[in-house]
């Protein structure tokens, strides 16, 4: 009997680190790519297909973050300042440099990375809310430098980003198959499509592997963690290179998307943009991440879209009447849904999932 109880637990434990453990996870696999190639080349409105280039955007830079925060445990307010810095590696790389679309995208990755190298250290010496300060001080000295290097970002009145778009005969600028020309935006995102498919394998990869089971080791009890050889100073650096290296990634996909850029983007709403999504989605997993950034990135563009019809609420400031902006509304809106999830749901939407998905395979078992 023990014997066949450790061929149990082997089996089992075998199966948590298989990337895709059962036939259902393939098959979903296998119906997220399909629709990762039918849905960009299917959507005719440029307004959806802007929101899922957006949304898939952002949830490459929040699975960097969740990875730092989520898995590791380093909360940080920084994120905007690297996902700014992607976005002017694509303004210098891509634009002045005119260096393929494979080369500006790795070097975002490169010098997000370095620079997350230089600011993980600190990770060693705080926690808690005295590293969130020292991460929201990052934001501050961003704009700063954003809005002085003029030579790069154009100072305040921003900059527009013409990065190149082709590997090899594929031209995301605008695709053809055949005799059919695809928009820009349909053919960017099958390109932003590849990439998120690529960050969550990659992250997926490192959450199941030991460096991912030593970044959780140290967020749940990190002395614990060293007096049994895990090395925080490797780990805490590392998560932080990981994170700034995605976040730049984004911020580059998404200066090449917008084609312009501005300073004043890369502020603490947008840090803050990010930390719903993860608390919403569901801190320490990559699926919820998906999940709450297309739920909390798609708000902001349906509330601009349909404002008329939302009471209260007017496109810019106004004198008439008790009325919000569309900005404030959104940031109430925000904030709203990251304290009902803190309060009901602290898993986010991965835990709703989850449950769903236990309910019906125990059934009728389940209550």
């Amino acid at each position: 009997m023990p014997r066949l109880r450790n061929l149990n637990m082997k089996l089992t434990y075998e199966q948590d680190l298989r990337l895709f453990p059962s036939r259902l996870s393939r098959l979903g696999i296998a119906v997220l790519l399909f629709l990762g190639v039918w849905l960009p080349l299917t959507i005719r409105s440029d307004f959806w297909l802007g929101v899922l280039v957006d949304t898939s955007i952002f949830a490459i830079g929040a699975i960097g973050l969740n990875l730092l925060t989520g898995y590791t445990g380093q909360v940080s307010l920084g994120h905007a300042f690297f996902i700014g810095t992607g976005a002017y590696c694509a303004v210098f790389f891509g634009s002045h440099e005119h260096l393929p679309l494979v080369v500006w995208l790795a070097a975002a990755a490169l010098v997000g990375g370095l620079i997350g190298a230089i600011i993980g250290p600190f990770a060693l010496r705080f926690r808690g809310n005295y590293l969130a300060v020292v991460s929201l001080g990052l934001v501050f000295l961003g704009l700063h430098i954003f809005q002085n290097w003029t030579q790069l970002t154009g100072g305040p009145g921003g900059i527009s980003v013409a990065a190149p778009l082709h590997l090899g005969p594929i031209n995301f600028g605008g695709l053809h198959v055949g005799n059919t020309v695809y928009t820009r935006n349909q053919s960017f995102l099958l390109l932003v499509f590849a990439m998120l498919a690529l960050s969550a394998l990659v992250a997926k990869n490192i959450v199941r592997s030991r460096p991912g089971r030593a970044m959780q080791a140290v967020r749940d009890r990190d002395v614990a963690a060293e007096v049994i050889g895990v090395s925080l100073a490797r780990y805490k650096i590392g998560a932080f290179v990981v994170s700034s290296a995605m976040a730049a990634v984004a911020g580059a996909l998404f200066g090449a998307h917008q084609q312009f850029v501005q300073p004043g983007g890369w502020d603490l709403i947008l840090s803050i943009q990010y930390i719903a999504i993860i608390i919403v989605g569901g801190i320490g997993t990559i699926f919820g991440t998906i999940l709450g950034a297309f739920f909390i990135a798609v708000i902001p563009q349906l509330v601009d879209r349909f404002s008329r019809d939302i009471p209260l609420v007017a496109k810019s400031a106004t004198s008439h009447g008790f009325q919000i902006t569309v900005f404030e509304f959104n940031q109430l809106v925000f904030g709203l849904l990251i304290v009902g999830f803190l309060v009901l749901e602290p898993r986010g939407l991965a835990a709703l999932w989850l449950r769903i998905k236990a309910y019906f395979k125990t059934w009728p078992f389940s209550y």
